[in-house]
């Protein structure tokens, strides 16, 4: 068999695994039925915890291990000689700047029960919030100031006894409504996702495979693979279209060694935020200020006097980089050269000469938030029951400064600030893919020059790799 046999052989081979393993994947969703071990009743979410502990603690166990517990994971980053303990609980960003002093708020995300301060027990295993991932009822909600308790009211018994294995809406009740709304951080994920039709997301789609984000995400002892890179600089366990898609998946040869350089994302996720716009822009510079509430044609807020000034797209097209799996990240107390220029708080890393690189989609956010003029760092102040009462910045900041274990100099600005997010989600049917024209003419969407070619490469050739 020649080579090119085999490797067709092997993309064939793939297919067909992953579509019996999606056959057998939707016999098994909806899990056991627990409606004989889980009685009742239950008045709070550790009390249906402390139910599930009775015959899961392994399980539990196993999650107390994970970053989706911890919010932190220790990890290399590039170009830093030690490695650092990194994730959600310790990342800034520029939607909502930082967990510290505001954890009742951000935690309503955690899944766990009553992280409201920095003394939180991650080793008491009826902390863990088990409902909010194996809820199947679609009626369980975490109150949004609750530091990660449910809102009251809710029959928890009757939810309790439901429960069954994770679905797009159950994992989406956090990540979809990231930054602090619905549709506002990732672009690529959104409760239109919870039950799109094909056009919407060709994998997701109710009317085709209906993937759940297991399928893809597929989890040994709760360990959850893939990597945001707000949280992530690259290492750990990643998710990756040849997983299913090996070997030459296309019947042109020409699309086939594109591979080599382009992402698949690139080709088959020509935009995002199609449904509901997504965040692109927040100056929190302008929050504090006594003006009414203005919004967009969309419909959207573009002022509010907690927020600041907002700006928001749909349908966007993104933005495309070389990535080579790695990027910076900006860590709390990182001193900043440049206080005049935008400070990269994520940035892909890769460039036309390395090998491993490909040319990936991301969107790209930016904003003003606040940093200390004479420490140089970034600030993050108290923002819940602090800036959001009394609207004065350099008390918020005094409030906030101290959880994070870094001084105050007493003076603030206001420093502009972006942040990549990789385009994963939103995957498009192949008759809907990009074409060449898309790319490869005068009004083409790539930009040649910027990504390292001298022209479009249909002119001037492929690229040069480097020699190690």
């Amino acid at each position: 068999m020649s080579s090119a046999d085999h490797q067709l052989s092997s993309g064939i081979l793939s297919l067909v695994l992953c579509s019996l393993l999606l056959l057998a994947f939707a016999h098994v969703q909806a899990g056991p039925d627990h409606t004989r071990w889980l009685e009742g009743p239950y008045q709070t979410g550790p009390d249906v915890t402390q139910a599930c502990l009775a015959c899961h603690r392994r399980q539990a166990e196993d999650f107390s291990q994970q970053a989706h517990w911890n919010w932190s994971e220790e990890q290399e980053l590039a170009g830093r000689d030690e490695s650092v303990a990194m994730g959600k609980k310790n990342a800034l960003n520029n939607f909502c700047i930082g967990v510290p002093s505001n954890w009742p708020r951000c935690t309503s995300c955690h899944a766990g029960y009553g992280w409201k301060d920095e003394k939180f027990d991650f080793t008491n295993l009826g902390h863990i919030d088990c409902l909010v991932c194996h809820d199947t009822t679609g009626d369980y909600r975490k109150a949004p100031t609750g530091a990660g308790h449910p809102e009251a009211g809710l029959d928890l018994t009757a939810i309790a006894r439901q429960v069954g294995r994770t679905s797009r809406r159950s994992c989406g009740s956090c990540h979809f409504f990231g930054g602090g709304g619905d549709h506002v951080k990732h672009g690529d994920l959104d409760s239109s996702l919870a039950t799109p039709d094909r056009s919407q997301d060709v994998h997701m789609g109710s009317d085709g495979p209906d993937m759940s984000c297991q399928f893809c995400h597929q989890t040994q002892y709760h360990e959850i693979p893939g990597q945001a890179m707000s949280v992530s600089g690259g290492g750990g366990l990643r998710v990756e279209c040849g997983g299913c898609h090996r070997g030459k998946p296309h019947d042109n040869e020409t699309i086939n060694k594109h591979s080599r350089s382009v992402a698949c994302q690139t080709c088959h996720i020509p935009s995002f935020a199609n449904q509901y716009p997504t965040m692109v822009w927040k100056d929190w510079s302008h929050a504090g200020e006594d003006r009414s509430v203005q919004k967009d044609r969309l419909g959207m807020e573009t002022f509010t006097k907690k927020q600041g000034e907002m700006r928001w797209e749909q349908s966007v097209v993104p933005t495309y980089a070389w990535y080579n799996g790695q990027s910076t990240r900006y860590l709390l107390g990182d001193r900043i050269d440049q206080t005049d220029s935008t400070l990269d708080l994520t940035r892909p890393l890769g460039s036309i000469g390395q090998e491993e690189a490909r040319i990936y989609p991301f969107k790209v956010m930016e904003g003003k938030q606040p940093f200390d003029i004479e420490n140089r760092y970034l600030i993050i102040p108290k923002l819940h029951r602090g800036f959001w009462d009394h609207y004065n910045w350099d008390r918020a900041i005094r409030e906030g400064m101290p959880e994070t274990g870094l001084d105050y100099s007493g003076r603030y600005g206001f420093i502009r600030t972006r942040m990549y997010w990789r385009i994963n989600h939103m995957v498009v049917p192949k008759e809907a893919a990009l074409q060449c024209e898309d790319c490869h003419s005068p009004s083409g969407r790539l930009d040649w020059k910027t990504l390292g070619y001298p022209e479009d490469p249909m002119r001037s050739g492929s690229r040069t790799i480097q020699d190690h």
